[in-house]
């Protein structure tokens, strides 16, 4: 419980600190707000993997599956903010991991995780590694969704100064949903290969869902590369996308696991 709470507190830390930055104006200032975002990554990783010791196999239910999915964003918060002017994006990120690992902690351990063999594991940790970039990107999407509506309206708000040009905030979003894309497109990839009955009742709607998802991802891309979509288009496809990744893993893992009580 000491690992959480403190992995906690230093997520609301390393964001409050990058919250008043971005009110300052300074979104490219010290780093200082780094080591408590690190240290809760590092906290939030061995929480996992000392659950996953006492009990002798990789949980991967709904709450863990959904505190995997927020630690993955957490690091990659940290390394792309390390190196850039997105620190606007720990703002919404590390409260958001920090809430999913409380929510891991109290509700989240199976008492009986189902062991997995490495091909299942590799599935699994493709999928979550998609699903963290691809929750990435939906975030920029909104981030750039904002800063396009302030500017339009002329409204020159402090937390502008936090965030990248136009034109840098788009590179990064598409950037980050071509890496997601390729790790989703490994994750069907690898499902076909190693999930048995891909198809069987309960994972139908699953494999659908993330194919239209991965339809829509590759469609956005492609319209990108061909017909140079932005702006708004850019954002309803990928908050659209994102959305039907959301339903085919988190609501059919909460449909299956938490109201018909089996497993996904």
């Amino acid at each position: 419980m000491l690992i959480v709470l403190s992995a906690v507190v230093l997520y609301l830390a390393a964001a409050v600190w990058l919250a008043l930055d971005a009110r300052r104006g300074q979104g490219s200032g010290g780093r200082g707000w780094l080591l408590p975002a690190d240290a809760a990554v590092l906290l939030h990783g061995l929480a996992h993997y000392l659950a996953w010791r006492d009990s002798g196999a990789t949980d991967l239910h709904f709450f863990a599956a959904l505190s995997l999915v927020g630690l993955g964003m957490a690091a990659l918060t940290a390394l792309v903010a390390a190196t850039g002017r997105m620190r606007a994006l720990g703002v919404v990120v590390f409260p958001l991991a920090a809430l999913v690992l409380l929510a891991y902690r109290f509700y989240g351990h199976a008492a009986a995780p189902d062991p997995l063999d490495w091909r299942m594991l590799l599935h699994a940790w493709l999928a979550l590694l998609a699903y963290a970039t691809l929750a990435l990107a939906a975030v920029l999407a909104v981030f750039l969704w904002a800063q396009e509506r302030a500017l339009r309206r002329r409204e020159f708000h402090a937390w502008l100064r936090a965030l990248p040009p136009l034109t840098e905030l788009e590179t990064l979003l598409f950037r980050t949903i071509a890496v997601g894309f390729v790790l989703l497109t490994a994750t069907l990839l690898t499902g076909v290969l190693f999930v048995e009955n891909l198809l069987a009742q309960h994972l139908v709607h699953k494999t659908v869902l993330s194919l239209l998802s991965w339809l829509a991802f590759g469609a956005l891309l492609l319209g990108r590369w061909r017909r140079g979509w932005r702006g708004a288009t850019a954002v309803r496809w990928t908050l659209a996308a994102m959305a039907l990744l959301v339903l085919a893993f988190f609501g059919s893992k909460f449909v299956l696991e938490l109201v018909l009580h089996r497993t996904a």
